[in-house]
């Protein structure tokens, strides 16, 4: 003889079971196509509206016209709204500024490195850089870098501007070695950072715009480097006071 007790636990899994199974065939159910027969002043749009559908997803479903006359008895497929697609993640980056990174003509390979400096000065925007290395430089594409950074003086605490150079994909004008230049990408942060140190918004821009380029051109961490690691003749840029080394160790960890 089988124990109250035994009957009792065995009855309710049975019941938490048929409950269970219940609830995947609706569920199940409900993400199928119906089947559904026309009536008395049923229309196209009514019926789509019904199931939160478009006039255009129920009729291509039937391979019949938006503009079709229904007619009762008539048997129509109710597809199953599928579920809303995941939203991509939104970018780190400004709108402008991703859609310059995203819309520039980049050509497979034409980018080796990504290479980080300081201009030395306190402060500076695209407009006056630009304007001293056309006029002090003799640059004919001004501005030498790809990317600026600001530090709140002349540009936002970590607005990034984007230069000619890279809208128009111009080799860059900030390495000494012209073959560098050609396959190299130029970031610069405002500052000196052999007196200061980047402010965080601006460690935070340069790292969502480096991983962003990263990304785009196809490159890996070990493609960033500082203008004092990669430059044929000695610098100091980006300055003793960039955190180099903890800035390329995080550029290794993944942010998917």
């Amino acid at each position: 003889m089988i124990p109250t007790r035994n009957i009792r636990r065995c009855a309710r899994w049975l019941t938490r079971w048929i409950a269970v199974f219940c609830l995947a065939v609706a569920v199940a159910a409900a993400a199928q196509d119906q089947n559904y027969v026309v009536k008395r002043n049923d229309t196209l749009y009514d019926l789509a509206r019904r199931y939160g559908l478009t006039a255009s997803e129920l009729a291509g479903r039937n391979g019949i016209s938006r503009n079709s006359q229904l007619y009762v008895g008539q048997r129509l497929i109710i597809p199953a709204k599928s579920s809303p697609a995941a939203k991509p993640a939104a970018s780190p980056l400004s709108p402008p500024v991703q859609k310059a990174v995203t819309s520039a003509p980049v050509s497979p390979g034409r980018w080796k490195y990504i290479v980080l400096h300081h201009s030395g000065a306190e402060d500076g925007s695209l407009k006056s850089i630009d304007r001293y290395h056309r006029e002090e430089r003799h640059m004919e594409n001004g501005l030498a870098y790809h990317f600026l950074i600001g530090n709140g003086n002349g540009m936002g605490d970590g607005e990034i501007a984007v230069g000619n150079r890279w809208k128009e994909q111009l080799d860059g004008g900030h390495l000494r070695s012209e073959s560098q230049n050609k396959t190299a990408l130029g970031i610069c942060l405002i500052g000196n950072f052999d007196k200061t140190k980047p402010t965080a918004k601006q460690l935070r821009s340069l790292e969502n715009l480096t991983r962003a380029l990263m990304k785009r051109c196809g490159l890996s961490a070990g493609a960033v480097r500082t203008h004092q690691n990669i430059n044929v003749v000695h610098t100091r840029c980006p300055g003793s006071k960039f955190p180099t080394r903890s800035f390329l160790a995080n550029l290794k960890k993944s942010k998917d």
